[in-house]
């Protein structure tokens, strides 16, 4: 290309990736070991939930493009090389298929991975992460899960809560039907679901098929370790000072990711400065986080929880079960794999 000829069009190639999925089943460590794939451009963040923010449905072609580059190419994308496969991982998109749908306007060859997990497993599992994000307040399970019905109707969220829609657990279960509407709104051909005990029985090889299927060649990794412990912490309002600030003192305090997750979709990115050092206070910040972290415990469910999950859920996991052609009979604690 010379000096006179105009910059590729971002939506020349028509190739894009997406993990998506329920919470806490793999999307994380997925996304980790995509992002260093010598053909793999990843986003900035790794959750930027823009298509699940933005209904795009009903814009024309020109409005589409536009928008799409201003608001989320350039803020997210920012300095990809031409012929790089651009991929990102919000799990939100699973809960908003038609919404996301409209990028195959864009890139009609986009590709889903599809991550899914046991809801007796990842439901506690994201209560654990949000208590440790501030997302959640209550450290009981058994009492946030009760708490749900008055959550659906917003009441009981913490003020500390930059994502209620994940406080209602119940919904983040449902894995059958939003995979259904999945399948129905961008075409099965187009997805791979990964199942989580698969990947963390053979991350090797469930990442071997996730190349397959984006058109990647092996990369050689053989680093599979998982991206996100589960941690708890010493004292829970220091945790959601330094993790979900106040208002006032936000910019200050809140994360790189929290800021980004707050800003609205159209304000655009800021580029850090090359060579910016992190400040005295968000040094800080990061010693009080460490020290605040502790390994946390696997979470109890108490028997009749067990057996609510078993009723609630289980024509979830029956049509989990015709969507993906294997049995899952040992989800929900029914029995041994």
């Amino acid at each position: 290309m010379s000096e006179t000829d105009p910059p590729p069009s971002p939506f020349a190639d028509p190739r894009f990736g997406f993990i998506v999925g329920a919470p806490r089943s793999g999307t994380t460590s997925l996304a980790r070991w995509l992002r260093t794939h010598p053909e793999v451009c990843f986003s900035s963040t790794k959750e930027p939930h823009y298509f699940a923010q933005v209904d795009l449905r009903g814009a024309d072609e020109t409005a589409l493009r536009a928008r799409v580059e201003r608001e989320y190419l350039e803020r997210f994308f920012a300095g990809c090389e031409p012929g790089k496969l651009k991929m990102e991982g919000s799990v939100t998109y699973l809960y908003a298929a038609e919404q996301v749908a409209a990028v195959l306007r864009l890139w009609p060859e986009t590709r889903f991975i599809i991550c899914v997990r046991d809801p007796l497993a990842m439901i506690p599992s994201l209560h654990q992460r949000l208590l440790y994000l501030g997302d959640e307040t209550v450290e009981d399970f058994a009492t946030a899960w009760a708490l749900r019905h008055r959550r659906a109707r917003g009441e009981a969220i913490p003020r500390s809560c930059v994502e209620p829609r994940w406080l209602r657990y119940d919904e983040g279960g449902r894995l059958g039907t939003h995979l259904e509407h999945f399948f129905a709104a961008v075409g099965r051909e187009r997805c791979h679901v990964v199942v989580f005990d698969d990947l963390a029985a053979d991350p090797a090889e469930e990442y071997a098929k996730v190349l397959r299927f984006l058109g990647l060649p092996d990369d050689g990794r053989t680093d599979f370790s998982t991206a996100r412990a589960g941690y708890a912490y010493r004292i829970g309002w220091l945790q959601r000072l330094l993790k979900r600030p106040p208002v006032l003192t936000r910019r200050a305090l809140a994360g790189s990711a929290m800021r980004e997750h707050l800003k609205a979709p159209d304000e655009g990115g800021s580029k850090p400065k090359a060579g910016k050092q992190p400040s005295r206070v968000m040094r800080a910040r990061k010693r009080l986080l460490r020290w605040n972290r502790v390994p946390a415990r696997k979470t109890q469910v108490p028997p009749e929880i067990v057996a609510e999950f078993q009723w609630l859920y289980a024509g979830e996991v029956e049509k989990l079960e015709r969507l993906l052609g294997r049995k899952l009979s040992h989800w929900l604690g029914r029995g041994q794999r």
